[in-house]
């Protein structure tokens, strides 16, 4: 594809989006140019105060706020009880948390887990009904170096911030291409893709790790890092361009995937392998209580 930027979004006018996590970095970028762009656009976050301050940061524009913390599937399915008369377009599925110290999620998950991959599964199977158009689930070049610890999903016996974050952005580009895969079963017309930012320098490398992996951040964002609105260029074509088709990866087109434009980049092996896909989805219902109507 061509050097793809913000200029290139079509006229979204009378569209809907849901961006989760939506109050700062790449889904802040992402909600700022779709609703440039004249898209209605409900951008979630867990924090009221924060949330409204992005809402007014954006300004002039068709922008609605919700509360959810992705990590509690109680408020999972308290923001798709809220949605539930609302049609929605495109799903985002962006919020992230980044390499924290081991904590549990209300439901006893681990919180990497949790927040990026269970609570956007659960969410998008709530949703199904009502998104007319795409599924866009956010994963990251991270995903390479993951493994699903079937055997000790929560880190019980062994924790590594980094490899948990890995874990959960496998997970996340193992059920987009599921998903995909059950669309195009059951004849559906929509589309299921990812996308990953590179390196891009936002809020995550901050708040989450700690010790050693703040410092190697830092160095990161010094020397390799785009900006949060490069970043978000994957996500906005993979939301937005009429020729992006199902089951895509979308990522830079740079520097071995860190910086760039947006292309079509290879998923792992791993990430392409349906068995493990199929084991992941099982235990994703297993443990949200949610089932997808596909």
């Amino acid at each position: 594809m061509a050097r793809w930027t913000a200029a290139d979004i079509p006229d979204e006018s009378g569209r809907t989006f849901l961006v989760t996590g939506a109050n700062s970095g790449l889904g802040l970028e992402t909600a700022r140019q779709l609703a440039r762009h004249g898209a209605r656009v409900i951008m979630t976050a867990r924090n009221e105060a924060k949330g409204r301050k992005a809402v007014d940061e954006i300004g002039g524009a068709d922008l609605e706020l919700r509360l959810v913390d992705l990590s509690d599937l109680d408020s999972v399915r308290a923001l798709a009880d809220e949605l539930k008369a609302e049609r929605i377009d495109v799903l985002v599925n962006n919020a992230g948390i980044m390499m924290p110290p081991r904590q549990l999620s209300k439901q006893g998950q681990e919180s990497q887990f949790a927040t990026n991959h269970l609570g956007h599964f659960a969410l998008t199977g709530l949703l199904l009904g009502q998104i007319t158009d795409r599924v866009v689930t956010v994963s990251s070049g991270l995903h390479k170096r993951g493994s699903i610890h079937f055997d000790d999903i929560t880190g019980e016996r062994s924790y590594s911030p980094t490899d948990f974050y890995a874990q959960s952005k496998l997970a996340n580009l193992l059920f987009a291409l599921e998903l995909d895969r059950r669309l195009r079963a059951a004849g559906s017309t929509l589309r299921s893709l990812s996308a990953h930012p590179g390196y891009a320098a936002t809020n995550l490398q901050s708040t989450g790790p700690t010790g050693i992996n703040v410092q190697f951040m830092k160095l990161g964002n010094l020397l390799l890092a785009q900006s949060a609105a490069q970043g978000a260029l994957p996500l906005l074509y993979a939301a937005t361009a009429e020729q992006a088709q199902s089951g895509q990866y979308i990522g830079p087109d740079r520097l071995g995937e860190l910086r760039g434009h947006p292309t079509v980049v290879k998923p792992s092996r791993k990430a392409q392998d349906p068995e493990l896909a199929s084991r992941l989805w099982t235990l994703s219902e297993e443990l949200t209580g949610v089932t997808f109507s596909i």
